[in-house]
């Protein structure tokens, strides 16, 4: 009778661990943890500060405040990614380190959250970075270079919106086009050397700040 016992209870064990035994449902696959409805991915600019007091110092200049200013305007769940790269204009291959690393990043996102939409931010050496992810080459341009990686095309439908300040491809005569063209926000103080062809004050090139609400809103009207 013990015996008879013993078999009947490893074989309940083996069907409840198949998921076999009426009432025991085998789990559900779940979404990876930090999966949000909106992810902000961002890329800063040359030699820009993270922030200190900023939880994911995304950039002193541009993207603390537009990523503060999303969050405060979705009725979602949001976080955010800061761009692993050097954002330096002494290293040459600094903004492919960049274009390398918003392609692995948003890649293994999307694969591990299926539902998560993105958001790209990109400032003055960061607007290259984000320019050369989405096929939009930033070679010849300021602190510019090839492509090294593309996000891959089925992507497409879950970036959401991209915000592109001081984008130094339009100094030398370019634009986003394409399949990303209606979802860009690309703004370009005048006077700024970096993106304007005329420009000669440096100043206004740190003047972006004030475009995080409007930036926002272009957000909000696409998630």
């Amino acid at each position: 009778m013990i015996e008879i016992r013993a078999r009947l209870g490893l074989a309940l064990s083996a069907a409840v661990l198949a998921g076999t035994v009426t009432g025991v449902a085998a789990p559900a696959a779940a979404q990876a943890a930090g999966c949000v409805d909106v992810h902000v991915v961002a890329a800063r600019g040359t030699n820009e500060p993270g922030g200190v007091w900023s939880r994911y110092k995304l950039g002193t200049v541009v993207g603390n405040p537009v990523y503060a200013a999303i969050d405060d305007a979705l009725a979602r769940s949001t976080n955010a990614y800061r761009v692993q790269y050097p954002a330096s204009h002494e290293q040459p291959a600094s903004v492919q380190a960049g274009n390398r690393d918003l392609v692995d990043h948003v890649v293994e996102r999307a694969a591990a959250c299926p539902d998560q939409k993105f958001v790209l931010v990109g400032y003055s050496q960061g607007a290259n970075v984000v320019d050369n992810s989405i096929g939009i080459s930033s070679e010849g341009a300021r602190v510019g270079g090839p492509i090294v990686a593309t996000l891959p095309a089925e992507l497409a439908p879950r970036i959401a919106a991209i915000l592109l300040f001081g984008n130094p491809i339009r100094g030398v005569g370019r634009a986003v086009t394409g399949v990303y063209a209606d979802r860009t926000y690309d703004v370009c103080n005048d006077n700024d050397p970096v993106c304007d062809p005329q420009g000669t004050d440096w100043n206004v090139h740190l003047q972006y700040k004030r475009y995080a609400g409007e930036a926002a809103a272009f957000v909000a009207a696409r998630v």
